[in-house]
């Protein structure tokens, strides 16, 4: 059943209430995250960009589709360090928990350094909200549509062993102050998520 906007926002209300204290560390985190561990780190450029998406996200996948290969081309060419932070919001606007199990997976791929890749497929191949997410087995026929053969990912992705992160991304999202997504920063600063604001507010950093 499809969650209304009212449901979610409740939810994430819920979520982030006083008393809930700081997440707590994840037993695991993927490869090439931040020191914090809440998102995944791509490039080295001189101006923090920070993307909150849910793989679940239709608003998510419309700013995948339109702007992710120009952000991803200012991380490439240095002007950026791009970090993406894949919540798990919308877990329950599919009947198999699919964002955190997709988030997991993301992860996963983020150790078989293919998280760009992985993440660009995952919104491509995005299922309907409100039913049944792909399955473990369809996430690992994705990673093979982008070069992940090897057994470690095949292992990994139905293991879950990253759906703990996915939930420790989106409580440091909300303590943050994040409440929807897509949510893009640039320099901490919140900007549209598409990919003419965020490169124009890039230029004004490194003026």
């Amino acid at each position: 059943m499809r969650l209304s906007m009212t449901a979610l926002l409740l939810l994430l209300l819920a979520r982030a209430a006083p008393g809930n204290g700081v997440p707590a560390t994840p037993p695991r985190t993927p490869a090439h995250t931040t020191p914090e561990g809440d998102g995944v780190v791509v490039g080295s450029g001189p101006v923090v960009v920070d993307t909150y998406i849910d793989f679940q996200c239709p608003f998510c996948r419309a700013f995948e589709m339109s702007s992710g290969n120009a952000v991803r081309a200012m991380a490439a060419e240095g002007l950026i360090t791009l970090v993406v932070h894949p919540m798990d919001f919308l877990d329950q606007a599919s009947t198999n928990h699919y964002s955190s199990r997709a988030a997991s997976a993301s992860g996963c791929a983020s150790d078989a350094d293919r998280f760009g890749e992985y993440s660009q497929v995952l919104f491509e191949s995005q299922p309907p909200e409100g039913g049944l997410g792909l399955t473990d087995e369809q996430l690992v026929e994705l990673g093979g549509a982008v070069g992940m053969t090897e057994p470690a990912f095949a292992r990994c992705v139905p293991q879950h062993v990253y759906v703990p992160w996915a939930d420790y991304v989106t409580q440091r999202a909300l303590a943050r102050g994040v409440s929807a997504t897509p949510t893009t920063l640039v320099g901490g600063v919140p900007v549209p998520a598409n990919a003419r604001a965020i490169a124009a507010a890039v230029a004004s950093v490194v003026r």
